[in-house]
């Protein structure tokens, strides 16, 4: 790679670039995206798409570019993926003797694993539907991928079926990145639908009609200076090194790392260690690096929230970059089976949670059950949208147990993705959708047993 070359890179980074901040003003500006919650880097990706090679083709830019982008997602997912465990700390002591609520958290996490594999099960079970012969080995995954996952994770995919030799990783990333904008976009608007619902039943503790959004959440930022939050801990001074500087140079150590391990597997030829993805390595290295720092007692030095925003930083870039580079003509041939497994999805998402979390939750279930929700179709900022909706001030314990279950969810998800995008090729259709629905059922019955055991069967009350 010459000088040119990193130019180049910088100028279509640029145009990325640009186009998120487009991306931004209009949902600033148009109520559609504001009502839709649609994020910056979705508007942005799909104007950059509509005005490239693809559709109009009136941007006076190189075609390479577009290549670029599709790849970019795949490369961006490393760095995502090994930051979640940084900085990871988890601490269910109750401050305020809640101890039965926070007890739910277990509940919430085994409902979210559930969730995730029948959304699996239910996208793998569209090629049965509509024929494996009409679909590509894999086509369903994209549900899972897209919905638990969102749209940086359609990236992940794009990257494990690229590492693997397969022709169509581009027309898979694309349909994750389609359903990923399915899951968000409707999880808000089925979401506020089943709030405005419970407020009215009395099924929510802290609301007794329905709340305004905030306006600052609908357009997207805080003009009142003061009431601006801090994105984190200044841990390091810069004299020595940024702060921001030294998060970035922790994760990037760790992407080097991962890609290090995988090659030296690739080199023996181990058995299943030789096939699992460098995103996955990331998450094992930065384990590592994580337990290393704490072992040397200097965890102050890394903030989870600068973490978290270097990371919303990397995703930002991958989604754009997927959105602009989806293969739409390609992708539109099989939009009938994706509006079914999207629909199916929706509808069993919505009945299992419901169920699960009115029946075997301890307080506060419907306010859980939606922030796991808009997990579950969206990402963790959708279930926290949700959540500050029916909970405006935020009272309960409700956020605790949701960011922490969703903490562990994210673990157990990608540990057992590369596997799943897998065993379709390898196992079949049938074999996928059987281990995923045991999977689904083994973590339900472990959640139920639980609930039963911790709240001795007193598990409807809302409050």
């Amino acid at each position: 790679m010459n000088s040119a070359m990193m130019v180049d890179l910088l100028k279509s980074l640029s145009l990325l670039g640009g186009f998120l901040i487009i991306g931004m003003f209009l949902r600033a500006k148009f109520k559609i995206f504001q009502v839709t919650f649609i994020p910056a880097s979705v508007i942005g990706g799909v104007l950059l798409l509509l005005l490239g090679p693809q559709v109009f083709n009136l941007l006076p830019v190189s075609g390479d570019w577009f290549t670029l982008y599709s790849l970019l997602p795949g490369v961006l997912i490393v760095p995502i993926v090994a930051t979640v465990p940084l900085g990871l700390h988890i601490n269910i002591k109750s401050e305020n003797n809640e101890s039965k609520i926070l007890n739910n958290i277990i509940p919430l996490t085994c409902i979210g694993v559930a969730i995730s594999m029948l959304q699996f099960a239910i996208g793998f079970g569209t090629q049965i539907i509509f024929g494996k012969e009409n679909l590509y080995d894999v086509f369903g995954i994209e549900l899972g991928v897209g919905f638990v996952g969102g749209h940086g994770t359609a990236g992940t995919l794009g990257s494990t079926l690229s590492e693997m030799g397969v022709v169509y990783w581009d027309v898979s990333q694309g349909v994750g990145t389609t359903t990923a904008t399915f899951g968000i976009v409707g999880g808000i608007l089925i979401g506020i639908a089943l709030i405005n619902w419970a407020a009215r039943s009395g099924n929510t503790a802290m609301l007794t009609k329905p709340a305004d959004i905030p306006e600052h959440m609908r357009v997207g930022f805080e003009p009142n200076i003061e009431k601006q939050s801090s994105i984190g801990r200044e841990t390091t001074f810069s004299s020595s090194i940024d702060t921001v500087a030294f998060h970035v140079a922790l994760i990037f150590m760790a992407c080097g790392l991962a890609y290090w391990v995988q090659g030296v597997m690739k080199d023996l030829n181990i058995p299943i260690l030789s096939s699992i993805s460098v995103w996955a390595y990331g998450i094992i290295v930065m384990f590592a690096i994580w337990g290393i720092i704490c072992k040397m007692k200097v965890d102050f030095l890394v903030d989870s929230r600068v973490r978290s925003k270097i990371s919303g930083s990397f995703t930002e870039f991958a989604v754009i970059a997927a959105v602009a580079s989806l293969p739409i003509k390609t992708v539109a041939t099989y939009i009938l089976p994706i509006l079914v497994m999207v629909t199916l999805g929706f509808i069993v998402t919505v009945l299992v949670l419901f169920i699960y979390c009115k029946k075997f939750l301890k307080g506060y279930w419907f306010e859980q059950m939606i922030a796991t929700f808009g997990m579950c179709t969206g990402v963790f900022l959708t279930g926290v949208l949700l959540l500050r909706i029916c909970d405006p001030k935020m009272e309960s314990p409700a956020l605790a147990n949701y960011t922490l279950s969703y903490t562990v969810c994210s673990i157990i998800f990608f540990a057992l993705l590369d596997t799943f995008i897998n065993l379709p090729i390898t196992s079949g259709t049938t074999f996928a959708i059987s281990a995923t629905l045991i999977i689904a059922a083994t973590a339900i019955i472990i959640g139920i047993v639980y609930s039963q055991v911790m709240f001795r069967n007193n598990t409807s009350s809302n409050k």
